[in-house]
């Protein structure tokens, strides 16, 4: 058995500390240690962006970073986009647009759109559709996601 290393961070604007094995994933040990489900463990090879959060503001595929090394991180994930239960103005458009469907990939695509708005509030087409790129969804074909995202600079901007 490996010894456990303690970690401190802050998740979803609240101070977390636990002693975690050097080898666990940030994904596992937010589902796992912190009951945070909403992140989602797809691939596990970083391929597929189901399991994106922001760490210190960046998008970072979870399942390829170890928990170790979000020490001293501030961490956001798909629970923290609305810690007040009051949707954002990219939710409430993704929903108004019908953007996803099963959901699995939602919480990716939620968490690497928020770089993107927070970075480039006005993105155009050209730059969603890049930003997105290396997320995957089987079920909408991607245009209701895009139309999401478009509709969101369009609230960000009134």
């Amino acid at each position: 058995m490996s010894d456990t290393f303690d970690v401190r961070l802050t998740v979803n604007g609240e101070a977390k500390t636990a002693a975690v094995d050097p080898r666990k994933t940030l994904v596992d040990f937010l589902r796992d240690d912190l009951g945070l489900t909403g992140t989602h463990v797809g691939c596990e090879h970083g391929v597929c962006g189901a399991c994106t959060v922001l760490v210190d503001g960046a998008a970072a595929r979870s399942c390829l970073m170890l928990a170790v090394q979000a020490n001293n991180a501030d961490v956001t994930t798909i629970e923290g986009l609305a810690p007040d239960g009051t949707m954002s103005p990219l939710q409430e458009a993704m929903w108004d647009h019908h953007s996803f469907q099963c959901g699995f990939c939602t919480p990716g695509f939620m968490m690497q759109t928020t770089e993107l708005l927070r970075e480039q509030p006005d993105a155009d087409e050209a730059t969603i559709r890049e930003t997105l790129s290396g997320n995957l969804c089987r079920c909408t074909g991607y245009e209701s996601i895009v139309d999401g995202v478009l509709s969101a600079v369009e609230k960000l901007r009134s």
